[in-house]
């Protein structure tokens, strides 16, 4: 969950909206975005399973989408239009919960995790990273004021940096997995 690297789109999408219903809708998205990773912590093993998907497929998969979202924070186009959304409307599910929180790398993860660690112990990681976002999306207007507009940008890129670093791992972990020799 990279809520730093977010702030940036939260800011933009939220602006025409009044300060009090931003963090409405912040908290809201983010509890939908929580409901659909623990959701994936819960059935991703078995989604796996059924699938007939190993786990060294997910983490390639993972990182090489990882890598095209760190790269899209790195060097943005000058007009993205993926995550456009109609005039005068609330933002509903759609960028914000998803793909910006819960988004394709973070549920790769859960659910590369979800067949490694307890469920008990994956989903505690979760909420915590979960509120530790909420508290830094729901802050992101005081954070713009604190930062400026330069020091947003500053922040995305650097996160897209550090994100691009763990895509990498996560392919490289990915490739390495699947010329392990397999034991029956």
């Amino acid at each position: 969950m990279d809520s730093p690297g977010n702030i940036p789109f939260y800011i933009s999408f939220l602006k025409e909206v009044p300060p009090k219903r931003q963090r409405w809708i912040i908290f809201r998205e983010m509890l939908i975005a929580l409901g659909l990773i623990l959701l994936f912590n819960f059935v991703g093993e078995s989604l796996l399973r059924f699938l007939q998907i190993d786990t060294s497929t997910v983490l390639v998969a993972g990182g090489v989408i990882l890598f095209i979202l760190s790269l899209r924070m790195i060097f943005p186009s000058p007009k993205d239009t993926s995550l456009d959304i109609p005039k005068n409307t609330e933002p509903f599910i759609v960028p914000l919960a998803v793909p910006l929180v819960a988004g394709p790398a973070v549920l790769a993860a859960v659910i590369l995790y979800s067949s490694q660690v307890s469920v008990f112990l994956l989903s505690m990681a979760i909420i915590l990273a979960w509120a530790a976002s909420l508290l830094i999306l729901l802050s992101s207007p005081t954070l713009k004021g604190m930062l400026g507009e330069r020091g947003v940008i500053a922040l995305e890129r650097l996160m897209g940096l550090i994100l691009i670093l763990i895509a990498v791992q996560m392919f490289l972990s990915g490739l390495s997995a699947c010329f392990q020799p397999k034991t029956f």
